[in-house]
């Protein structure tokens, strides 16, 4: 039957096709076109507009709507005066001091969970289905936010996190507005944008997600009723570019969720790449295999772009270097362009001495723990250099990097949350990350009694995490975090029994009473002549595990 709007047509019919992205031109939200070309009558622009018709037509005059006088609807309006330390526009519609809403305040944050709820009803981050037709029919419909500054890309296994914000403290303090979107978050999801080096607001997250909503709902509408709906990543993904862009910023640090050739982030062509290592995680896409890793995550080397990569096992460094060939790509490598010269344990931290691009930087001074740290300033030097073009002879400022790298901050890597008995929280959670935690544990501190909190996702290999940190704990305290996808305890207790004995596990259901018994068994000692000081506890196997004991701790997201 027509329709009789003027939109029965078969040309008018057509829904928009994700591999062509111009068939989205005169689109609404719900997949259907506004305005039938063929018609002379826009039914939009043609309406007649209430406001106006309430406030007299042509003839409204003074007292139409919106105008100033006396209003038949309103009643007269009151002349506003504003106080001397006061200016009209800071006064509301009742000539009283205008008070703006807590952008993190209550109301924000109810917003953002009702969001979030919103959100959490799309595929999760771990779930993906390789394609970059979603994210890429978005940006278009938005408008091509990702093209609007230069882009640091950052990709591997470990060391993501950490590297992303040294690029970003380097790239703030040589003077430049930064953007930087990381994943996963420890406490708030608002953490994975920031501006400035600061987590945007819960009401800028709601604002940016109701500025993208209805471009997602034509993305989704647009692939048919059996078509993979976007993720939840993908639309994250979206909003940061549009944050980004609004800022606007003058470079964007952005890092990979997981993979790289078919991560949502990878509609960008980013000038520098940055792969750190590549190990062994995500086995249910990449198996156990770190060579089928670094294909998919060779990826983000763009043709014309710098590669910087991190020191790789022989197989793995094969790969991004053919890869980087294919596209003709410039390669920077740890260990041949870049490395670390020295390095020593200091007290908060540790002294360095970096090879950079352009020449030496010495008096290094980085507040965090461990020769992998270490590595990743190196590596964020080095991606920082290319980025402006450094190169032999052309350093970037010594005392800048120096300052740079004094102000970094890693929230969960080896952060330390109280001070006696000392917590430390690591969100190691594959054998690579925990690896570089026992080693750098055993290293840079000298603990009488160290006992290990322990959460592990259920896909995580728990032994393998378990196996790197049983020499350097005296027990463990396995639990719990309040993700679905946690192992559940009877499993990871039974893993955790028979790699320490019976007599060095304790297992606890909730990460609070999990603390709490940590903090007492340190706190304990069979010999009267024991000093208690010296005693601590790691709390590790996991981003939620170690977000949610930051919380516990009263630190706020950062």
């Amino acid at each position: 039957m027509p329709r009789g709007d003027g939109r029965d047509s078969e040309e008018f019919a057509e829904s928009p096709d994700l591999a062509d992205l111009d068939s989205f031109a005169g689109v609404d939200e719900l997949g259907a076109r506004a305005h039938d070309p063929s018609d002379d009558t826009d039914p939009d622009l043609d309406a007649p507009d209430a406001a106006y018709q309430a406030g007299g037509g042509a003839g409204g005059g003074i007292g139409g709507i919106g105008q100033l006088g006396d209003n038949l609807a309103l009643g007269p309006v009151p002349d506003l005066v504003a106080p001397e330390d006061l200016e009209l526009h800071e006064l509301d519609d009742q000539g009283a001091e205008f008070a703006p809403a807590d952008p993190d305040g209550q109301q924000a944050r109810r917003e953002l969970l009702a969001v979030e709820a919103e959100l959490n009803l799309r595929w999760p981050e771990t779930k993906i289905e390789p394609s970059l037709a979603r994210i890429a029919a978005l940006v278009n419909l938005m408008g091509e936010p990702h093209r609007g500054y230069p882009v640091v890309h950052v990709a591997g296994t470990n060391g993501k996190g950490s590297t992303t914000r040294m690029i970003d403290a380097l790239l703030t303090r040589m003077g430049l507005r930064v953007g930087r979107y990381t994943s996963p978050h420890l406490q708030l999801v608002t953490e994975r944008i920031a501006l400035d080096g600061v987590p945007i607001s819960a009401a800028a997250y709601v604002d940016l997600y109701r500025d993208v909503a209805p471009y997602v709902t034509m993305v989704d509408n647009a692939g048919g009723p059996d078509a993979v709906p976007m993720s939840k990543f993908e639309v994250l993904t979206g909003m940061a570019f549009a944050a980004f862009a609004d800022a606007p910023v003058e470079a964007a640090v952005v890092e990979t969720g997981l993979g790289g050739s078919w991560d949502a982030t990878n509609v960008v062509d980013g000038d520098v790449a940055v792969i750190t290592p590549i190990g062994v995680d995500h086995v249910e896409y990449f198996g156990g295999d770190p060579a089928k890793a670094a294909v998919e995550k060779s990826g983000i080397i763009k043709p014309g772009s710098v590669a910087v990569i991190a020191e790789q096992d022989p197989e793995v460094q094969k790969i991004l270097l053919e890869r980087a060939v294919e596209v003709d790509a410039s390669v920077a490598r740890a260990g041949s362009e870049f490395g670390v010269l020295e390095r020593e344990v200091a007290v908060g931290g540790q002294m360095l001495k970096l090879q950079g691009l352009g020449g030496v930087y010495d008096d290094i001074f980085l507040p965090l723990h461990g020769a992998h740290q270490a590595a990743n300033a190196a590596l964020a030097l080095a991606a920082v250099e290319a980025f402006f073009g450094a190169g032999k002879d052309r350093k970037l400022v010594v005392e800048a990097v120096r300052e740079a790298f004094a102000e970094v901050e890693t929230p969960g890597r080896l952060e330390r949350v109280r001070a006696a008995p000392t917590v430390l929280l690591d969100a190691a959670h594959n054998p690579h990350g925990a690896k570089a935690l026992a080693a750098t544990v055993a290293e840079e501190f000298a603990f009488r009694r160290l006992v290990a909190v322990v959460g592990v996702m259920a896909e995580k290999d728990a032994r393998g995490i378990l196996d790197a940190l049983e020499p350097v704990v005296s027990e463990i305290v396995v639990t719990k975090n309040s993700s679905p996808r946690a192992m559940p305890l009877d499993e990871l207790n039974d893993i955790a029994i028979s790699i320490f004995g019976e007599d060095r596990v304790v297992a606890e259901g909730s990460l609070d009473t999990a603390l709490e018994t940590a903090i007492g068994l340190v706190e304990q000692s069979d010999d009267p002549e024991e000093p208690l000081a010296g005693g601590g506890v790691l709390v590790t196997g996991s981003v939620v595990t170690a977000g949610e004991a930051r919380t516990l701790f009263g630190k706020e997201p950062a």
